[in-house]
């Protein structure tokens, strides 16, 4: 728009990692949320191989923003390319692209750029905008650099399942139940308190105070969970994580059919191997430690999912 001024950024950082490596980590915006801390969720619109459609949402600054943006992706030159057109607020444009060279066989170099504008009578958003996306930036590559350094161990230290149960009831009745998170201490034995904010129609901040298995001390727990009613899904992403975990994200799925419903919680976990002894005690493998955050992953998802399906079936035997 005639009178706004073109903002340009430019972050760059070196890699000791293959180009081919780094440019995969950026061409998977599904992986972010387990990848990138502050992306909560990537959801992978559109795709036929070059030409990319992705919804993102993110923190910034501690609050929940969202775009969608159209990429190109050129894995010869390793380039991607992208523009905003369901627009991060306050911003009036948005675009950039990511640059990876390499430096050598076993080393490279990756740039963001981005360019912006924002409304002219209003200089205090091109300043916010600015310092969001120089921190999230910064933030994004010392992940990415970690992350494609370790490459040849991601496969041990990512962890990816799912459960699941089948329920005699209402769709409707097993999404309450997952939806209303601040009911569930005094229902669910491991939550033993909730907060919850609702800062938009949909979006849900959550803390927990977990009781442990063991009879230990309780643990606290954040996330931010992204709500899909009319799909029957809520996806999750800890800000404040297990303690043995890097970061931790998923969903759950209300899947009804002609004979019931399916549930399924998944879950996605990286772990901290630098937290395993200190956790787990001195000797503690990698693998014990995989076990162990699995079983309890698992156990309270079980807990959740039969409640669920005890909400919902107890409902239909009284009606």
């Amino acid at each position: 728009m005639p009178g706004e001024r073109i903002h340009r950024l430019s972050h760059t950082r070196e890699v000791a990692a293959p180009a081919a490596t780094l440019y995969a980590l950026i061409a998977d915006p599904e992986r972010w949320p387990l990848y990138l801390p502050r992306n909560i969720y990537a959801q992978r619109l559109d795709f036929d191989g070059v030409h990319e459609r992705v919804r993102v949402w993110a923190l910034a600054e501690g609050q929940i923003v969202s775009w969608t943006a159209h990429r190109t992706q050129d894995p010869v030159r390793r380039q991607i390319a992208f523009r905003q057109d369901l627009l991060m607020e306050p911003a009036t444009s948005m675009a950039g692209r990511w640059s990876v060279q390499p430096l050598d066989p076993g080393r490279c170099r990756v740039t963001l750029e981005h360019e912006f504008t924002a409304a002219p009578d209003r200089p205090q958003d091109a300043i916010w905008l600015a310092q969001v996306t120089t921190d999230n930036t910064r933030s994004t590559l010392r992940s990415l650099q970690f992350l494609a350094e370790r490459w040849t161990r991601l496969d041990q230290l990512a962890l990816s399942f799912a459960e699941s149960i089948r329920v005699h009831g209402p769709a409707e009745l097993v999404y309450g139940f997952l939806y209303d998170v601040a009911d569930w201490p005094g229902q669910l034995p491991h939550v033993r308190r909730a907060a919850l904010e609702e800062p938009h129609l949909g979006i849900q901040k959550v803390a927990l105070e977990l009781a442990a298995d063991d009879g230990g001390p309780a643990r606290n727990v954040a996330g931010i969970r992204i709500c899909f009613p009319h799909a029957g899904r809520i996806v999750h992403k800890a800000t404040v994580p297990r303690p043995l975990l890097a970061a931790h994200c998923g969903e759950w799925s209300v899947l009804p059919d002609e004979r019931g419903v399916t549930v399924v919680a998944q879950h996605h976990a990286l772990l901290r191997e630098d937290h395993i002894e200190q956790v787990l005690g001195a000797g503690t493998t990698l693998a014990e430690a995989r076990r162990r955050i699995r079983a309890d992953l698992a156990r309270d998802s079980r807990q959740t999912l039969q409640l669920a399906r005890h909400h919902a079936e107890s409902a239909i035997r009284v009606l």
